[in-house]
């Protein structure tokens, strides 16, 4: 059984994870902003404690407080999702100092501060596995979620980095990029919106505003299978170190790959033209 820490259990992909981890008996530590999640009780197995993701310290003195809890079972904890976050849609143009700063707090530097804090631990375990819930917009942006997709790349590239560095420590670590999965994401708990771009923007972030305001409901992504995904790549032999869920997130990501290849095919000469010439044998 595995004991698992999880930001943002109150609703979406979090709290069906913390679900589904409990419906597997293991024990789930999960952090919410305010009130209750609607999860099942579980005497001794879920733990929920109240935690704002931009407020520095109090994440740390969290992240401890799990470790705490993890030990006085006698257990390790061996897993740590950063989940929680939110989504700023509409023109980078019209964002404000103010949005930019409180999107890169939470979705950012929040995840940050829980990594670490909880390596010094990880270390003297020997194991671990952190999961970082990012987006596809990360992998493959798209109009209007600009800024958003530049907070889920920075999640992206410290993933990555973080895994060569942790690899020798015995400690794991798997990005998992979702598409559009049909959860509250769309609604005012978990996207807030800068103002209007106006005409200049109609056709690109206009249009995508549009698809937005249509999309709830509709999302092809199974929250309950997206969590059962996140299980089999954490209790794999060799898990993933970047995970995607949903046919949407897989076509974007294809299409994103291909146009990048291509596009390094054209300019391959200017790239190569940039180094020093090689030396010419005397």
């Amino acid at each position: 059984m595995k004991t698992w820490f999880i930001t943002g259990i109150s609703r979406g992909l979090g709290l069906a994870l913390a679900r589904a981890a409990l419906a597997t008996g293991d024990t789930v530590i999960g952090t919410v902003r305010s009130g209750t999640p609607d999860l099942p009780a579980a005497p001794g197995r879920l733990h929920v404690l109240t935690l704002d993701m931009a407020d520095g310290p109090a994440v740390e003195a969290t992240v401890e407080r799990a470790f705490a809890i993890a030990g006085e079972a006698g257990r390790p904890l061996d897993v740590i999702v950063n989940n929680a976050g939110y989504g700023l849609l509409g023109a980078i143009e019209q964002a404000t100092d103010a949005e930019v700063a409180q999107l890169f707090a939470v979705d950012v530097f929040g995840p940050f501060r829980v990594i670490r804090t909880a390596l010094p631990r990880l270390r003297a375990q020997g194991s671990g596995h952190i999961v970082n819930i990012t987006s596809v917009a990360g992998r493959a942006p798209g109009p209007g979620a600009g800024l958003y997709a530049a907070a889920k790349y920075a999640l992206e590239g410290l993933s990555a980095g973080l895994a060569l560095e942790v690899e020798p420590l015995g400690i794991k670590v798997t990005a998992v990029a979702p598409g559009a999965f049909r959860t509250d994401f769309l609604s005012a708990h978990s996207i807030r919106w800068s103002a209007k771009a106006g005409d200049a923007y109609a056709a690109t972030v206009g249009r995508s505003a549009a698809a937005f305001e249509t999309m709830g409901g509709n999302q092809v992504g199974n929250p309950e299978r997206g969590a059962q995904a996140i299980l089999a790549a954490v209790n794999a032999a060799e898990p993933p170190l970047h995970l995607l869920l949903g046919s949407d997130a897989l076509r974007r990501t294809r299409v994103k790959l291909d146009a990048v290849i291509a596009e390094m095919d054209r300019w391959e000469a200017v790239t190569l033209g940039t180094d020093f010439p090689a030396a010419v044998p005397a």
